[in-house]
């Protein structure tokens, strides 16, 4: 039996984190680099994933490269996975965290906005998580973790085609566990709440903000992008060997009541 600590290491692994040149997805890439995995990050602009790439080697002495890839173009992302098995030689962790948001009032908003959400939020997990199953199931283990969200459990106002496609994630969350199990592929999700990235600054200082978000949360802050990290680690890492088709909140306490 390993030793507590060793359950979280992933020295020797490969991981591709999709949306990680920045934000929650750069922050979990950071977390996996620290506990030993390599990485490709995954973006639609290739100096970002270069440029982030660069510094996790700097940062914490693993290799990472960074490529430019839409999660949305079957073509892409078969491109991705055929350049990391060409680097690496094999994926162990896909982190499918690519994803937008766009907010108003269902009558305010068009048909094509809310398929753009679907398009990046449901359709890119989908497609990434096809195009590697096949060399993990040869392996006979890999770890699938999606980005879900507190907004895939609960319901808030102007938000349908974000939540529709987190409610979306959680269920293919379920059935690719219940798929994949059987080739030693475990898949989850994590559920975040309020973290202060790039695509909640908009609504950092709104009164909706204040009272409907931060003001929900029991820890009434908003999370810090470092905060994600524990989750990441444990299901990338063998400690969650027996944890498949779950969802990880980490939300401030948000959804706890």
């Amino acid at each position: 039996m390993l030793p507590g600590i060793q359950l979280f290491d992933l020295t020797g692994k490969v991981a591709i984190v999709t949306g990680g040149s920045k934000g929650l997805g750069l922050a979990m890439a950071a977390g996996l680099a620290s506990a030993g995995s390599d990485l490709i990050l995954i973006s639609r602009h290739e100096e970002e994933s270069r440029a982030a790439a660069d510094q996790l080697m700097a940062d914490y002495g693993k290799r990472a490269i960074g490529l430019a890839a839409d999660v949305t173009r079957p073509e892409e992302v078969t491109d991705m996975v055929q350049r990391t098995l060409s680097e690496f030689g094999r994926i162990d962790i896909l982190i499918n965290n690519a994803g937008i948001n766009i907010r108003g009032p269902m009558d305010e908003l068009t048909y094509e906005q809310f398929q753009q959400v679907q398009r990046i939020n449901v359709d890119g997990p989908w497609l990434c998580t096809r195009a590697v199953v096949a060399s993990m199931k040869n392996a006979g283990s890999g770890r699938i973790i999606h980005l879900a969200s507190t907004l895939g459990l609960v319901g808030l106002a102007n938000r349908t085609p974000y939540t529709a496609s987190k409610g979306a994630i959680v269920q293919m969350t379920r059935a690719m566990a219940m798929e994949l199990a059987p080739y030693g592929i475990t898949c989850n999700a994590i559920c975040p709440g309020p973290f202060l990235t790039e695509m909640n600054l908009p609504i950092a200082d709104t009164e909706e903000a204040k009272i409907s978000i931060l003001g929900a949360t029991a820890l009434k802050r908003w999370a810090r992008l470092e905060e994600i990290q524990g989750a990441a680690i444990y299901l990338a890492s063998n400690a969650s060997s027996y944890v498949t088709g779950s969802l990880l909140t980490v939300d401030g306490g948000w959804t706890a009541h």
